[in-house]
C-alpha cells in the first residue's frame, strides 16, 4: 500500500459526479420513465446520453473503491475505518431521506398519478407510511440508492479484512494484480460482467438492495477493482498499457450502439432471458471506456491544482443534492411549459448554483456539515 495520493483518480471520482449530475438533468427531456418528464420527450437525446449509460455509475463504485482503499490505510484498522465510513454514510443518507428527497416522489405523484394533497399533507401524511403509494415504495431513498450500496459493499470489505488473515489477503491481492496484468485489466473484468449477463439474461436492476443480486455483482466487480488499484498501484502499469486500445474499442462499440439505435428506433427492450448482440457490445463499450477514462486520468491529470481539494469535498454533497434540485426545477418548468433549449439551460444553471448554495451554506455551520456529508471541524 502506498501513500502517495493519486491525483488523478481524485479528478476522475470529481467529473464521474459532475457527469452523473448532467446525466439526471438528461432524464428530463429523454423518454425514459422518471420522476418529471417534459412533456414532448425526445428520442435524439438517447444517444447522448447512451454514451455514459453503461459505465458511469461502475465507474463511481470503482473510484469509490479507490478512496475506500486509501481511507482505510489512513486509519490503519478496520474498527476505525468501519466507524468513519459509517458517520460519513448513514448521517447523510438518513438526512437526504427525510429531509432532502420527500419532495420527488410527492411530484412524480401529483404530476402522473393524480395525487391531490399539497406537499405538506404527503410528507406528514404519506410519506412514512412504509408501504406503497400508487406502486411507489414510501418512505424512499430514491437516487441515494448508490450511498447504501456504497455502505453494503463496505460491510463487506471490513467483514474480508477481519475474518481473511493478513497474509492470505496478501496472497489474494498478489494473485488478483496477476491476473488483471498486462491486458488482464481489460480483458478479465469484462469476462466477469459477460458471465453474469448469461447467467442472469434479461435481468433488470431494482435498487431495492436486497433483491437486487445480479446487480450487486455487476457493481462489485469495479468497486474492488478500484480497492486493488489503490492496494496495487503497480496496476497502473497495466492501465497505461492498454487504455489506447481500449478508447478506441469503446468509441466502436459506441458506434455500433448509435447504429443499432438509430436502425431500431421503436424496438423495446429483448424478452426475458434473452441475450442480444446489443447488451454484450453495451458492456464492452462500458468496461472499456472505463479503463480508457483510468488511464486519461493516470496520464493527463495527475497533479495537484489548488480548487482539487475543495472540488474533492463538494461532491458528496452535490451529490445529495441535485436530484431534488433536478426534479423541483423541473416541475416548475413543466407547469410552465418552458421550451427545451431554455429548460435545459435553466435546469444547468439551477442546478449548478443550487448544489453550490447546498455545500457552501452547509458547510459553514458546524452542525450542517455531518449531514450533508462532511467531516466536523477538528
Amino acid at each position: 500500500m502506498v501513500t502517495t495520493r493519486h491525483y488523478g483518480m481524485d479528478w476522475l471520482r470529481i467529473g464521474a459526479f459532475a457527469l452523473l449530475i448532467l446525466y439526471h438533468i438528461g432524464m428530463y427531456f429523454v423518454p425514459w420513465g422518471w420522476h418529471v418528464k417534459t412533456p414532448h420527450p425526445m428520442d435524439w437525446v438517447q444517444i447522448p446520453m447512451m454514451a455514459t449509460n453503461s459505465w458511469r455509475l461502475p465507474l463511481l463504485f470503482l473510484v469509490s473503491g479507490y478512496a475506500s482503499a486509501a481511507l482505510f490505510a489512513k486509519l490503519g484498522g478496520a474498527g476505525a475505518f468501519l466507524r468513519s465510513r459509517s458517520a460519513r454514510l448513514l448521517i447523510p443518507l438518513a438526512f437526504g431521506i427525510i429531509v432532502v428527497i420527500p419532495v420527488q416522489p410527492w411530484i412524480e405523484l401529483a404530476t402522473q398519478h393524480g395525487y391531490a394533497h399539497g406537499f405538506g399533507y404527503f410528507w406528514g401524511d404519506d410519506y412514512f407510511r412504509f408501504g406503497t403509494l400508487d406502486g411507489i415504495v414510501l418512505p424512499t431513498w430514491q437516487h441515494l440508492w448508490f450511498v447504501v450500496y456504497l455502505f453494503a459493499y463496505t460491510l463487506l470489505a471490513v467483514a474480508a479484512l477481519v475474518l481473511v488473515p493478513e497474509r492470505a489477503r496478501t496472497k489474494i491481492a498478489d494473485g488478483a494484480a496477476r491476473l488483471l496484468g498486462g491486458w488482464g485489466l481489460l480483458i478479465a473484468p469484462l469476462a466477469i460482467w459477460l458471465a453474469i449477463l448469461f447467467a442472469f439474461p434479461g435481468y433488470r436492476e431494482t435498487h431495492a438492495l436486497v433483491d437486487d443480486g445480479p446487480n450487486h455483482l455487476h457493481y462489485l466487480v469495479p468497486f474492488f477493482i478500484g480497492w486493488l488499484l489503490r492496494e496495487r498501484p503497480v496496476l497502473f502499469e497495466s492501465v497505461a498499457r492498454c487504455w489506447p486500445a481500449a478508447a478506441a474499442l469503446a468509441v466502436a462499440a459506441y458506434g455500433y450502439i448509435v447504429w443499432a439505435m438509430w436502425s431500431a428506433p421503436d424496438e423495446g427492450p429483448a424478452p426475458a432471458g434473452i441475450v442480444t448482440i446489443f447488451m454484450v457490445v453495451r458492456l464492452v463499450q462500458g468496461w472499456a471506456t472505463i479503463v480508457a477514462l483510468i488511464g486519461i486520468a493516470d496520464r493527463f491529470a495527475n497533479r495537484d491544482h489548488p480548487r482539487r481539494a475543495m472540488l474533492a469535498e463538494a461532491v458528496f454533497p452535490f451529490y445529495i443534492v441535485h436530484q431534488t434540485i433536478i426534479v423541483v426545477v423541473g416541475w416548475w418548468l413543466l407547469q410552465g411549459q418552458v421550451a427545451a433549449l431554455p429548460a435545459f439551460l435553466i435546469l444547468v444553471a439551477a442546478t449548478v448554483g443550487g448544489c453550490w448554495a447546498f455545500y457552501l451554506g452547509g458547510r459553514r455551520i458546524d452542525w450542517l456539515r455531518p449531514l450533508i456529508g462532511l467531516q466536523r471541524r477538528a
